[in-house]
């Protein structure tokens, strides 16, 4: 009855089938690797952000890096903002209008300075038009913020590009930037969120980070494609019942049409 499975047909079916499963399988596997990982990093990044804040010097130091697991930490960081080498970090929207983040080194000594983002100004009126940027506080200042890492075109997904107009980036590169200073850089860069003593006029307050819903969206394409393992093998079973059926039908059919001998 069930020779018809060796068929070429119902052979080709078989493979597809055979294909298909472990595809799900490795497909459902690497969904739920993206949920442990997203999980684990909106957890930690959640943590960062309701941590007390601790002295930048401590998360990082001239010529290195932010470590991932440090990103959005609170930090503080006392010194004097350098105007003359302010820059503006171009097409940064915010709350959908294009505009520009506010980036200004703060000297905190012995020949050291950190980047600050202190805030984000709306575009002028035309591409060639700059935009109207609060003067950073004179005088000795702490500020508080999240410490980011150094943007890259990779990291950030914007790309790079000469012929800029003077005291204007796309990335904030501490490396980049930090090569026209007279002071070494501390790595990453901090985005403001507090000042002491506040500031008579400043930028607008960059938002909060989403973090993120620790990747359920993901645990849930994990399951459809496991799910998905179910239906290709009920499917396949019940096409197999289906034929059986139809043969068996069609024997039987067979045996009726037969004349019956006097």
């Amino acid at each position: 009855m069930y020779r018809f499975l060796l068929t070429p047909r119902w052979m080709a079916l078989h493979v597809v089938v055979l294909l298909v499963i472990p595809a799900f399988v490795f497909l459902g596997r690497w969904q739920f690797g993206r949920y442990d990982e997203r999980s684990a990093s909106s957890h930690q990044a959640t943590a960062n952000l309701a941590a007390a804040p601790v002295p930048a010097e401590r998360l990082t130091a001239p010529g290195g890096s932010v470590r991932v697991q440090d990103k959005y930490r609170s930090v503080t960081a006392t010194g004097t903002f350098d105007p003359a080498h302010q820059l503006l970090v171009r097409r940064r929207p915010q709350e959908g209008v294009l505009g520009f983040y506010v980036l200004t080194p703060l000297n905190i000594g012995d020949g050291r300075g950190v980047l600050v983002n202190r805030g984000w100004v709306k575009a002028g009126a035309t591409a060639d038009t700059l935009p109207e940027v609060p003067a950073p506080s004179t005088g000795e200042v702490t500020v508080t913020g999240r410490i980011r890492p150094s943007e890259t075109e990779a990291t950030s997904g914007i790309q790079d590009r000469p012929g800029l107009p003077p005291g204007q980036v796309l990335l904030i590169n501490t490396e980049t930037i930090g090569r026209g200073l007279p002071y070494r850089l501390l790595g990453g860069y901090v985005e403001l969120t507090a000042q002491s003593p506040e500031a008579a006029t400043a930028p607008a307050p960059i938002p909060e980070p989403d973090v993120g819903e620790g990747g359920g969206l993901n645990l849930a394409y994990g399951v459809q494609w496991w799910l998905f393992i179910g239906i290709a093998v009920g499917g396949w079973a019940l096409l197999i019942r289906r034929e059986a059926a139809d043969l068996r039908a069609e024997e039987a059919k067979g045996k009726e049409a037969q004349p019956v001998e006097a």
